[in-house]
């Protein structure tokens, strides 16, 4: 399948019974796939007015306790910002879907990874945190849509699924989980469905009492705590002997892996750290590899946003060398391949050393 169609499939088969969103290229294929596929299974699909407008529609769907999903691309998602905010705020689940493209500004439809920093750091205003979730192939897509709608009902709170054009567009074969049945899920006691035969129930948004508002944040930073500590997930092939580790993911990871393989099992002696989830990052277990590593790189397709939280890792533990690639270029196992050569010479003939 399309990797667009398997977000949607994955979705519906999580049991999400709502989508809403505003049509930007290159997730168009998502929301035309679930306008035909939720109607199916009784679900409700709305392209609403705007991503201001869709990312409100599923904040309200989330609190009468539906498995709600968006998604949009790049400036779209700038303009779900605040939604997103409020979702975190009033401790609403709900799965978001950014296919990212090239930036700043509109930009251009190219495959990029210039919103790591607006997924990783909330993105909105306030004291607020997103899982986000890196796939780097369908059947990553399938398997993490699923694990995206547990962790939003989980810890009551929105999660970033994060790919770009590329992953969008790939056809790859896929196995998905076995379907859920929204009927089957724990019951949710928090949501607001009516009053009858109970005592009334209000979520706020706005609290005004400053001691409230405090007591309120800090109980939203014990759960980002608990995500911290409990939901960090990566890959690491061929780390535990190489000289050289270099740190990618979703797309970027992909190209990565071909190019160790072009250097073939008599060339560098190099190992991939793919994270899966970029928040939390998986500080604790690449600063582990650092201390037996001679050589961290890191490729992404942006300017150094993954970067930093590998310099938060490393430290001094390991020199560290950098290759990014902005405005939805895309380079080929080859440049890679040429880039660890270089590092394992140490001239900086590509990219660059990063002085920490």
């Amino acid at each position: 399948m399309r990797g667009n169609h398997v977000l949607g499939e994955a979705a519906v088969l999580a049991g999400c019974r709502f989508y809403a969103g505003y049509p930007i290229t290159p997730q168009n294929e998502l929301p035309e796939y679930l306008s035909a596929r939720l109607p199916q299974v009784g679900g409700v699909f709305i392209q609403g007015e705007s991503e201001i407008a869709s990312v409100n529609m599923i904040l309200g769907a989330a609190a009468a306790g539906a498995r709600v999903m968006t998604s949009s691309s790049s400036p779209g998602i700038s303009l779900k910002q605040e939604g997103i905010s409020y979702m975190a705020g009033m401790e609403l689940p709900g799965v978001i879907v950014n296919t990212m493209r090239g930036g700043p500004g509109l930009g251009n439809i190219a495959p990029s990874a210039a919103d790591y920093f607006q997924a990783t750091r909330g993105g909105g205003h306030g004291d607020y945190r997103t899982p986000v979730l890196a796939p780097s192939g369908c059947q990553e897509l399938a398997e993490l849509t699923f694990l995206a709608f547990e962790l939003a009902d989980r810890y009551r709170n929105p999660v970033m699924i994060v790919g770009d054009g590329i992953m969008g567009q790939m056809m790859e074969p896929v196995v998905f989980p076995d379907p859920i049945d929204p009927k089957d899920l724990p019951e949710k006691d928090w949501i607001l469905t009516g009053c009858k035969g109970r005592a009334p129930r209000a979520m706020f948004s706005m609290i005004l009492d400053v001691n409230k508002m405090y007591k309120h944040n800090l109980k939203l930073q014990e759960k980002y705590e608990l995500i911290a500590a409990q939901e960090v997930r990566y890959e690491a092939l061929g780390v535990e002997e190489a000289e050289i580790i270099i740190v990618a993911y979703g797309t970027a990871a992909r190209i990565a892996e071909s190019a160790i393989e072009e250097l073939g099992p008599n060339g560098l002696s190099v190992g991939l750290f793919r994270p899966i989830t970029l928040w939390p990052f998986p500080v604790k277990p690449l600063r582990r590899l650092a201390e037996k590593a001679s050589k961290i790189a890191v490729f992404e397709f942006s300017t150094g946003q993954l970067l930093e939280d590998v310099i938060i890792s490393v430290g001094e533990r390991a020199p560290i060398y950098f290759y990014g690639i902005p405005g939805g270029v895309v380079p080929t196992p080859a440049e890679i391949a040429d880039f660890m050569r270089s590092v394992d010479r140490g001239d900086g003939t590509i990219g660059r050393r990063i002085e920490v």
